[in-house]
């Protein structure tokens, strides 16, 4: 079968196809037919060798599919080869076919295409850093960074759905103001420089109650300026490249928060916890309160320029391969 691999770390043009041997599913898995895989910065991370110290190569990149069950393995029980899932599979998903595990492979609903779900980890993310890290409550206001990214245009539109009272959302330019709108966010402000005393104007000098980070450093820094008394502020990536740091005296005087998340880790450590985000996501995919943006497709052969675009900080949305 043919997958994308990385030998060594590198530019986008260490993503290779390949030919490799048909992978066969062990006690507890599955194994998938895959029809779409997403691109997630992690994965340009991982190519480059970042993210601490990344995946070794040789490795086939990949977080999360959609595709079709085509044989199962021991002890495998509710998920018959047919049956269409979406998956965080045990290794890389930029593959014709992948081993995942039954307990982090989930059955899609019939009415929801393969494009509304491409983007599991996407999906999951927004919805865990506003509720199992977040802990948002309705009428709370919402600080969304890199808003028309792919967790970031999911958490805005989620955040509507849970009952924000106001979302707002920080990009890097006007072009991707418009799509944050559009996807309704309050306001939306553009740039990472100095955006506290813009948000205490737009919160009314108490500040935002919750703020989804995954750019950190100087990022960070500047969100506990304009974090509420009783807020959150959740970390979930460094795009940036740097760590943030912070004064303590803040969060007991003021009981703020600062809470790390990520889905990864989760995989890793209690994937069985993950099923209630997945399913909830579902309900609100199926309900039509949240869609996937997609902002670009490329055939798998092409996943080179599909990091290329997601690197230059130019996509929109979810970046999607398809086979």
């Amino acid at each position: 079968m043919k997958a994308i691999v990385v030998e060594e770390h590198g530019g986008p043009e260490q993503l290779r196809p390949l030919e490799v041997p048909l992978p066969q599913p062990g006690a507890g898995q599955v194994r998938i037919r895959v029809r779409l895989t997403g691109v997630n910065y992690a994965d340009v991370q991982a190519r480059r060798g970042g993210y601490d110290a990344g995946s070794k190569p040789p490795f086939t990149p990949g977080l999360d599919c959609v595709g079709v069950v085509d044989a199962v393995g021991e002890g495998v029980r509710g998920l018959e080869p047919g049956v269409r899932v979406v998956a965080f599979p045990a290794g890389g998903s930029y593959a014709e076919q992948v081993l995942a595990p039954a307990v982090l492979t989930y059955p899609v609903p019939d009415e929801l295409p393969d494009e509304a779900v491409a983007g599991l980890t996407v999906l999951v993310t927004a919805y865990n850093v506003l509720t199992l890290a977040g802990r948002l409550r309705a009428g709370e206001s919402v600080l969304v960074h890199a808003a028309a990214g792919g967790v970031g245009s999911t958490a805005v539109q989620l955040a509507r759905a849970l009952g924000a009272g106001q979302v707002v959302g920080v990009v890097g330019s006007e072009a991707k103001a418009e799509v944050v709108r559009r996807l309704g966010a309050d306001a939306v402000l553009v740039g990472y420089e100095g955006f506290a005393p813009e948000v205490l104007g737009l919160t009314g000098g108490t500040g935002a109650d919750l703020i989804l980070d995954s750019v950190s450093g100087p990022v960070f820094e500047e969100g506990m300026r304009c974090l509420a008394p009783f807020g959150r502020l959740v970390v979930y990536g460094h795009a940036g490249g740097q760590a943030g740091s912070f004064e303590t005296r803040p969060l007991h005087r003021q009981t703020k928060a600062v809470i790390g998340y990520s889905s990864g880790h989760y995989r890793r450590s209690r994937p069985e916890l993950l099923r209630p985000s997945v399913e909830a996501v579902l309900g609100h995919l199926r309900r039509g309160e949240v869609r996937l943006e997609i902002g670009a497709r490329f055939p798998l052969e092409k996943a080179g320029e599909a990091h290329a675009l997601v690197e230059s900080r130019r996509s929109v949305g979810k970046v999607l391969l398809y086979l």
